[in-house]
This record gives structure tokens, C-alpha cells and sequence, in this order.
């Protein structure tokens, strides 16, 4: 948060503070009265869904930039895709289980973005061009949409093992049915996957018409390890959907596919820069010169 002014700063604590008392309020309704802690916890998300988009402002102002430039301001967008996303469908998916797992994976978000991501000072000039708004802008919302199918994905993988151990009582009005998950992850999966091909496009095109900007050309943006993993997680979601389509593949063998692929999206965003370095980089992040990207 270094980067940050002190409006900035100000409003990045209170939104991880809602998200910390939402994770928590989520534990609370597990074995409180339910639905008045379901109600808390919506309210929570959405004031902090509110103040993320407010802090979005700020930080345009500050880059004068459309606020994707840097892996911050992506990861920002991204929990509050998935905040909405929370939101409209709390009101047809009343189970606790269901809203306290999506406050859960909330909160794991905005921790990894508050330790390890810097905001962006300066955005690249290439970071204001059309390309470069529609390429972060589909990342990020794919990225949400996958996030979106593993939180799903591993509600179903729980329901089915309180089945199996004959827990009925944890299972039944806690969590949504098993056609209701599997509907659920197959929508973030079909997001997620025309999302992140639209951003792949948007990429190429970006690299195509500003490669020289960029410095780099057609084979370095294949190579580079956010690149290949992107393209590792898009393969597989592609065939996830394919063989269900052809084979009618479904229940666990999707949720596993699904949890890998969100395991190699956020490592993508967050692990490559800090574990093997990337080309990837689209803002200055001052004298350290730590990694900023648009959304891969």
C-alpha cells in the first residue's frame, strides 16, 4: 500500500476491515440464526463492493488511466466482479453455506492483494490505448468468473463428501442442490472461458499493432511464464467444456478441473512476477521497479 495516497490508503484498510468482518459474519451464520447473519453479510459485501468502485476513481484520477494498469488495480476489479456477481445471486440462493463461502474466498482475495501486490505510480503509455483497456478489463472479469466456478466447484465437492459420510443435516438447507452447483459452475466456467479468450485476443492484438511500444514481439509474448500458464488454465477450461458438451462430463471430474485452472490463473497474477519474472509489465512501480501488469 505504499503507493497509495492517503485517501487511498484510507479506503483500501476500511475495504479490508468489511471483507475481514464479512469472512467473519460468514462463520457466525453457521451456527447462528442464519438468515438475519445472511443479511449482515450482504450488506457488508456490498458497502465494500461500493467503496473498491470509489477507490477505483481515485486511482484513475492518480494514473490518469483507465485503473487497470497494474496487478493492484486488477485485483481490485476482480473482487469486485465477484462481489457482484455474490450479490445478484444472493437473492435467489438463500443457503448459508453458499454466501459464507463466497464471503470466505472474498477475503482470501483482498489478503493476497494487500500483501502482494503494489498499486501502480505511473501507467505505461501503451496502458491508456483501447487494446490494452479491453485486454485487462476481460482478464480480470474472467479471472472473477473462474474464482466464481472454484467457489462453487468446492461447494460441491463438500456437498458431495457430507453425502457420502451420511452428514444429511449439514447438507440439506445449507447448501443448494447438486443440479443448482453444477448449473452455477458451468455458467462461470462459459464466462470465464469466452472472458478469458476475448482477453487473449485483445493481447495478441495489443502486441500486434504496439509491439514495438511494448518492446517485445510475437514469440517473447508466447514464452513469457504468464502467458503460457494463462494459456495452460484457458486450454483446460476449453476442454472442460467440450467434454461435457461431447461426453457429458460433469460432477467432480469439472470441479477438479476447475480448481486447477484457478490455481494456475492466480499464479499467473501473483506468483510469476515474485517466483520467475515476467515481460508482462505495464506500470512503474517506483525505484524497486516491482512488477505492475495489465490483467494477463
Amino acid at each position: 500500500m505504499s503507493g497509495l495516497g492517503v485517501v487511498e490508503k484510507s479506503i483500501f484498510i476500511c475495504v479490508v476491515l468489511t471483507y475481514l468482518a464479512a469472512g467473519g459474519v460468514g462463520f457466525r451464520q453457521l451456527s447462528r440464526d442464519g438468515e438475519k447473519y445472511r443479511r449482515l453479510l450482504i450488506c457488508l459485501i456490498a458497502f465494500a463492493v461500493s467503496i473498491e468502485s470509489v477507490m477505483l476513481i481515485f486511482r484513475a484520477v492518480s494514473l490518469k488511466a483507465v485503473p487497470l494498469t497494474g496487478l493492484f488495480e486488477s485485483m481490485i476489479v476482480l473482487t469486485i466482479a465477484f462481489g457482484l456477481a455474490f450479490l445478484f445471486l444472493s437473492v435467489v440462493i438463500r443457503e448459508v453455506l453458499f454466501s459464507s463461502v463466497m464471503s470466505w474466498f472474498l477475503v482470501v482475495m483482498i489478503l493476497l492483494t494487500a500483501v502482494l501486490t503494489k498499486p501502480a505510480e505511473v501507467a505505461h503509455p501503451v496502458a491508456k490505448m483501447p487494446w490494452a483497456i479491453a485486454h485487462g478489463m476481460a482478464m480480470a472479469l474472467g479471472g472473477a468468473m473462474v474464482v466464481f466456478a472454484t467457489a462453487v466447484a468446492f461447494l460441491y465437492l463438500l456437498a458431495n463428501r457430507r453425502l457420502k459420510q451420511k452428514k444429511l443435516s449439514k447438507v440439506l438447507g445449507r447448501l443448494p442442490n447438486f443440479q443448482k452447483l453444477e448449473m452455477l459452475n458451468l455458467f462461470g466456467l462459459k464466462a470465464g472461458f469466452v472472458l478469458l479468450t476475448f482477453g487473449l485476443m485483445s493481447g495478441v492484438g495489443m502486441m500486434a499493432f504496439k509491439g514495438k511500444m511494448i518492446q517485445t514481439d510475437i514469440a517473447q509474448w508466447f514464452l513469457d511464464p504468464k502467458i503460457v500458464l494463462i494459456i495452460i488454465a484457458w486450454v483446460l477450461l476449453g476442454s472442460a467444456l467440450f467434454l461435457r458438451w461431447a461426453i457429458g462430463l460433469k460432477g467432480k471430474a469439472v470441479a477438479y478441473v476447475t480448481m486447477v485452472a484457478v490455481f494456475l490463473i492466480l499464479f499467473a497474477m501473483l506468483g510469476v512476477g515474485l517466483f520467475c519474472g515476467t515481460g508482462h509489465v505495464f506500470s512503474s512501480l517506483g525505484p524497486e521497479n516491482i512488477v505492475g501488469v495489465v490483467q494477463v
